[in-house]
């Protein structure tokens, strides 16, 4: 070793001794996020004399003051608040902790004496829209730095980047400034005038007919204005995925793997430009993929999921069947804590004024873990320690074989294709249990289709590199630290037993993340909660399908073929069938078109004789369709006091065996002339986006607290009106319903009719409902909201519970 090379070891050795740091005022920006807590524990910690001034950005109603006592509650400063006291602890915070109120994009006014400053905040995710990326990561460290500048100080700056800044290459990868002429400047505008260029495409007309017409497949039943917030939300989603898709092409176009690997490189130019160009001192780190520490300040301390730690769970959970990985590449991983000791050991050894120091902070140049060895480690955990499943046990882990990325995304498309057209003839399919259980089945397949998509894209630059990020200087410096510091302050990657790191620490903490994997008591099966007591409440069911184990056309079966001799029912019947299929059209377009198209049936019938006919036969066998859960559950809402109302599109002569059981009913009715039905209805029919403005309206005339409020339905068509309450109830739901209701986490009964039971027992307890007054039925679609709450017997049923 030459007598320059040993002079330099001393000077290192010096300034990391007990003094490294000593008295010094630190800046630190990203300090709320998981290299910022780690960082910011150390200095309070182990830095006793260290001023820390942190640039916090107040969220909502949280002032940056606010956030960092929020902070301080957070299981990374929990060894040191124990070792010196909660008291202590809070007295160094106040004392030590100065928080700078500011955003990244407005940099507030900065201290004119600081020593150090260390620019730890950026954007985490590898995917984000162009201009949130280049906005975060280079028009942030733009601002930061000119704000800097503004207060005439001469701080040393550690610019903490990442490893992939050298983008997608071979070989290995040196500590040293990136040989790239992309103007920072230009790519910066380009990426913000991004935004208003994509919004104004999504406008053009062939987008939004496009988007209008998967709108209208998708809620064209729910009513116009769902069709339009259905084409005006996916406006927005295709204008975010143009804008993610922007950020990945240009950033492959110009030779990096993603639009964050892309932006942190250019905000390293920034750095040099505006900081060392100007005469200041820089130190540039570029940690690689950071995960959970090794030691310090416990083992295994983590801060939500990471970059390599999606994946982990996604195969814990058996949603990885295979990965487009190389088994050869190095997953370069290097835990938070050695990330921290290096990071404040270059912080203590400023370089010379024309001089940027850059250092790697990983670990494959020395000590290898291959992609391959990750893999191992993660089946050989799960497999001693298996994901609990409530249907099958434990989740059984996949064994992969590697096949390569274009057999991968074969498998893919084909999959994808597949579970697309299943949904659609889900969709078209009547509703049962069964086609319940299959678009649960397709639902989650989705999911974890989607999963696997959004993964492979976004990793498979990483576990397909064939880089190695030489070390050299961090090592160095390393070495420089004296042996009685390293257990604390160390940072050689070199000395990391990867298979005790995954098995002992990293895997046990990002598992302990995962709600599923803690053991959960099995829901015990019990009857429901009683309801609230509340006057204010409204509880408002739909008839068919609902609270009726029929529809529209076997209640015209029932009067048609009641009305008609017996010679004449074959032609009716085959004339129905026949019909049946432009019926259905109707029906998947628009509910009220369904009820117009059919209720033209009806012309020419007499209307007296079908109002006997009703009240003489047909009301038996309306009420024997009736589901025994939905009894109990309207007269558990009428015990709570709550106003039950019976909503429905069909013909009020044929609800009107319903009528007793509610506070009120609302029906459509036929348009007579000279006593004959002429086949029309006397106003719209009150379905979907139409039932919804009518409920708004009764709701604020009579006073009612929609959010206390019930609403039972069973059809996609019922989600307009079913969403203004505060508590959806979809009953034995359609494909569609169902897929919503599950989205929304609505409450999902399966209520059944009694085909099975005698007609005479139910007709005896619903005929015990004829003391209470019949409420008037309204014969207008839409009736007078505002008409007074009729009589009824307030007094208390008994409530026969129920379980989901």
């Amino acid at each position: 070793m030459s007598d320059g090379e040993q002079a330099a070891i001393r000077a290192l050795e010096d300034a990391l001794g007990e003094g490294a740091l000593a008295n010094q005022h630190i800046l630190l920006t990203g300090a709320t996020g998981f290299v910022g807590q780690a960082l910011l524990e150390k200095l309070l910690a182990e830095y006793p004399s260290t001023r820390i001034s942190v640039l916090i950005r107040p969220r909502g109603s949280l002032t940056g003051t606010k956030r960092l006592t929020s902070l301080m509650r957070k299981p990374v400063f929990k060894p040191w608040r124990e070792r010196v006291g909660a008291e202590e602890a809070d007295r160094q915070v106040a004392e030590r902790v100065t928080v700078i109120e500011s955003s990244m994009g407005d940099v507030a006014e900065l201290p004119g004496d600081l020593d150090v400053l260390i620019h730890s905040a950026s954007t985490v995710s590898f995917d984000p829209p162009i201009d949130e990326a280049f906005r975060t990561n280079v028009q942030g460290a733009v601002g930061l730095y000119e704000a800097l500048l503004r207060t005439g100080s001469d701080p040393h700056v550690v610019h903490v980047s990442t490893a992939y800044v050298g983008g997608i290459r071979k070989g290995t990868a040196v500590e040293a400034s990136l040989e790239h002429a992309v103007d920072w400047r230009t790519e910066l505008d380009a990426a913000i005038a991004a935004r208003a260029a994509v919004e104004a495409s999504s406008r053009r007309p062939e987008v939004l007919r496009s988007l209008i017409a998967t709108a209208r497949a998708e809620s064209g039943k729910v009513g116009p204005q769902a069709v339009a917030a259905a084409a005006e939300e996916g406006r927005r989603e295709w204008v975010h995925k143009r804008l993610v898709e922007y950020g990945r092409s240009r950033a492959q176009s110009l030779g990096w793997a993603d639009v964050y690997a892309l932006t942190k490189s250019l905000s390293e130019r920034v750095a040099e430009d505006l900081w060392a160009g100007n005469g200041h001192r820089l130190s540039v780190v570029r940690p690689a993929i950071i995960e959970s520490a090794l030691a310090h300040p416990f083992p295994g301390w983590i801060d939500g999921f990471k970059v390599a730690d999606p994946l982990i769970i996604a195969y814990g959970r058996g949603l990885l069947p295979e990965f487009p990985g190389l088994p050869d590449s190095i997953l370069d991983i290097i835990p938070v804590d050695i990330v921290v000791n290096a990071t404040l050991a270059v912080a203590a050894t400023p370089p010379p004024v024309d001089a940027p120091r850059y250092f790697h902070l990983s670990s494959g140049g020395r000590n290898p873990l291959t992609f391959r060895d990750m893999y191992e480690n993660v089946l050989r955990y799960f497999s001693a320690n298996p994901i609990p499943d409530d249907q099958r046990g434990h989740i059984r882990v996949p064994a992969w074989a590697f096949p390569g990325s274009k057999a991968i995304e074969r498998a893919l498309a084909i999959n994808e294709r597949a579970n697309v057209a299943a949904r659609r003839l889900l969709l078209r399919l009547p509703s049962s249990a069964t086609t319940r259980g299959w678009m649960r089945g397709v639902s989650s397949r989705a999911q974890d289709l989607e999963l696997l998509r959004s993964y492979a894209d976004l990793y498979q630059s990483y576990t397909q590199a064939e880089i190695v990020y030489d070390d050299s200087r961090t090592a160095e410096l390393g070495r420089a630290v004296a042996p009685d510091r390293q257990a604390v302050h160390g940072f050689d990657a070199a000395s990391i037993d990867w298979d005790d790191y995954m098995q002992r620490v990293h895997l046990p903490a990002v598992t302990t993340l995962m709600k599923t994997f803690s053991s959960r008591p099995r829901a015990k099966a019990m009857g429901e909660k009683a309801l609230p007591t509340n006057p204010r409440a409204v509880a408002v069911f739909d008839l068919e399908g609902t609270i009726l184990a029929s529809n529209i056309v076997e209640q015209y079966l029932w009067v048609r073929l009641a009305s008609l001799p017996t010679s004449h029912w074959p032609s009716e019947l085959a004339d129905l069938l026949a019909s049946l299929p432009r019926y259905l059209q109707a029906e998947r377009r628009d509910r009220g078109e369904f009820i117009r198209t059919f209720l033209r049936r009806y012309e020419g019938v007499d209307d007296a004789r079908i109002r006997a006919l009703v009240r003489e036969s047909v009301s038996d066998a309306l009420l024997a369709r009736m589901k025994p859960e939905a009894i109990r559950r309207i007269r558990a809402h009428r015990a709570a006091g709550h106003r039950t109302v019976l909503v429905t599109g069909a013909v009020d002569v044929l609800v009107e065996p319903f009528a007793s059981l509610f506070d009120e009913v609302v029906a459509s009715s036929m348009h007579v002339r000279d006593g004959r039905w002429t086949g029309y209805l006397s106003g719209p029919p009150l379905v979907d986006e139409a039932r919804a403005a009518w409920l708004r309206l009764y709701a604020e005339r009579h006073d009612l607290d929609l959010s206390a409020s019930y609403a039972y339905g069973d059809s996609h068509a019922d989600r307009a009106w079913m969403e203004l309450v505060g508590h959806p109830q979809a009953v034995n739901p359609d494909a569609a319903l169902y897929e919503h209701a599950v989205q929304k986490h609505w409450k999902i009964r399966l209520w059944h009719d009694l085909r099975h039971r005698r007609l005479d027992s139910l007709v005896s307890v619903l005929r015990s409902e004829s003391a209470l007054q019949p409420p008037a039925i309204p014969t207008s679609a839409h009736p007078d909201p505002t008409r007074d709450r009729p009589a009824v017997d307030d007094t208390p049923h008994p409530v026969e519970e129920t379980s989901a």
